[in-house]
């Protein structure tokens, strides 16, 4: 009997291949695709502060789980950057956005340069608490500031708001101990009793059991002026004691520079609590050469093992409200209380004589201060205009100009104020101690924003750093400037997710330009979009898709419960 072919002799003939090639379907093999989004081509800036290199990221949700070289076929969605840059979404440590966002949700002045994450309830004023006797006040204030039905008390009961309202950015809070002070006692010139100290603290407590991430102080404004140091120490025991941060608008930013320093150190001293000064600046001509011995303060209490740093804004002018020029003694009681004295002759005259003092020394003259902002519609033709030129028109003094504008305008007026050296402001930015923090807020150019004329720097903060700072002046290099805007503040502030590119982290991730990113809001012209953002992710989906906005809203509240 003559054997058959072997199995083998039958695999080497090819017969198998033809059988299966002619009389079977091929079955067609379905690819998963390993990630939801590709970013293709990039340089990375992992927010470390080291050199950039090209290659790919994936994302999956809202999470980097791959960072190398990845093909293309492996996303469900590709981003092909061709040599753009991509850096970890830039963390905002300083903005006042906590009641601005409820107003306009979708952030297009934060998203729009990149900001991913704010950090708000800055200065001693949070939207929470909004409890005690000032509540009902500071609910009429918000809604007709920002048109808003405040239907929050606490901080819980805000964040629940913030989370059904849904928004662009990522928010994290910190308590206004301004706030919380006035919460108790209104706007009282003196030191809290035991009982009302033992109050304050319990807010706090609470308020980090629900989630803010520390505590914030205003001490240029009432009722901050009206706070000791040793009441601020007490609550930043607290604060310590959760490993959360105490950031200050110090006491004075002008002439008493140095000792408002000190004293934002010694608070850190006395306490651990990490130390951030908020805006950092020398105000006024006459107070600039203080600069880099406030420096030198922050540099020696680190090498002392204080955990302070600052941030700073990149601009020459500051931005506030009119009323910041009065002596402490008038502010008292609030706007009520000081309409009384401005219609008492005596204490007009001692207000008078105050307010031309403090102008000599910051920001040095009147026509040096911009009007911002009007509660009335009367006098909106007024902003824009410097005090001097009000005062040409009112044929008055500018003091006088000063004080009609906030009689006719029940105390609310914004400005803008030039009393910084372009010097300093390099000197700042450039120091390895700073952080870039905006200070501004979220908005659009529409609704109530829209008649107002802000300062630049809720628009434009983060592209003229890259533009102005980086590509032309030089003063530190791209990857220091990432560093400052996303790692820095992200570990200051305490997120731990969030300002690196690396597997594991949350996909906030800026696409730009480095050789076409440039702001373009002006003092006179502020709202207005930077250029050369081209991709903004939050939480793994895109707010800015080719440089148009998408209208998403994925951001989160960042609780630190």
């Amino acid at each position: 009997m003559t054997s058959g072919p072997t199995r083998r002799d039958f695999l080497k003939s090819g017969a198998c291949a033809t059988l299966a090639l002619g009389s079977f379907p091929v079955p067609r093999i379905r690819y998963t695709a390993a990630f939801d989004l590709v970013i293709l081509d990039a340089i990375i800036l992992d927010g470390t502060g080291g050199p950039a290199w090209r290659g790919d990221l994936g994302i999956v949700g809202d999470t980097i789980t791959a960072v190398g070289s990845i093909s293309p076929e492996q996303g469900s969605h590709v981003i092909e950057t061709s040599g753009l840059h991509v850096a970890p979404g830039f963390i905002d440590i300083h903005t006042h956005s906590d009641d601005s966002i409820v107003a306009y949700p979708s952030a297009d002045s934060r998203v729009r340069q990149g900001v991913t994450t704010e950090v708000t309830g800055n200065c001693g004023y949070s939207a929470a608490p909004m409890e005690g006797a000032e509540a009902e006040r500071r609910q009429g204030d918000a809604e007709e500031e920002y048109g808003l039905q405040v239907e929050w008390t606490g901080v819980a009961s805000y964040f629940k708001a913030l989370e059904e309202l849904e928004i662009s950015t990522n928010h994290a809070l910190l308590l206004g101990q301004g706030t919380l002070r006035e919460n108790v006692v209104g706007l009282e010139n003196r030191r809290l009793t035991d009982d009302e100290m033992k109050s304050v603290l319990r807010a706090v407590e609470e308020g980090l059991d629900h989630g803010a991430v520390g505590l914030s102080t205003g001490l240029e404004y009432a009722p901050g002026r009206f706070t000791p140091t040793e009441e601020i120490v007490q609550l930043a025991r607290v604060v310590a004691r959760r490993n959360g941060l105490y950031a200050s608008h110090i006491r004075n930013e002008e002439a008493n520079l140095l000792a408002a320093v000190d004293e934002a150190i010694q608070i850190g001293r006395e306490t651990g609590v990490r130390v951030e000064i908020s805006h950092l600046k020398a105000a006024g001509r006459p107070n600039w050469p203080k600069q880099q011995a406030a420096l030198d303060l922050i540099e020696s209490a680190r090498r002392d093992g204080v955990q302070v740093l600052a941030d700073a804004y990149p601009y020459t002018a500051y931005s506030t409200g009119l009323t910041i020029f009065m002596p402490t003694w008038a502010l008292e009681g609030g706007w009520s209380r000081l309409a009384q004295r401005l219609d008492d002759v005596t204490d007009r005259a001692r207000i008078r004589d105050a307010y031309n003092s403090q102008i000599s020394v910051d920001p040095g003259s009147y026509d040096l201060i911009v009007i911002a902002s009007t509660r009335s519609e009367k006098n909106q033709p007024l902003v824009g205009m410097n005090l001097v030129q009000i005062a040409e028109r009112w044929d008055l003094e500018p003091v006088d100009a000063a004080l009609r504008l906030l009689e006719e305008e029940e105390g609310r007026v914004g400005l803008v104020g030039h009393g910084m050296s372009p010097e300093n402001v390099e000197l700042v930015l450039s120091h390895p101690l700073v952080m870039i923090g905006s200070d501004g807020s979220s908005m659009a150019p529409t609704g109530r924003a829209a008649e107002t004329r802000p300062h630049p720097r809720s628009y434009g903060t983060y592209p003229r750093v890259l533009a102005h700072y980086v590509r032309e002046r030089k003063i530190f290099d791209l990857p220091t400037a990432i560093k400052k805007m996303t790692s820095m503040p992200a570990d200051q502030v305490g997120i731990k997710d969030r300002g690196r590119i690396a597997r594991g982290m949350r996909a906030d991730l800026v696409v730009f330009d480095a050789a076409e990113v440039q702001d373009q809001a002006t003092f006179d012209d502020p709202h207005r979009y930077p250029v050369g953002i081209h991709y903004v992710l939050v939480n793994g989906r895109l707010l800015v898709n080719d440089g148009e906005p998408t209208g998403a809203r994925p951001g989160r509240v960042l609780s630190k419960s």
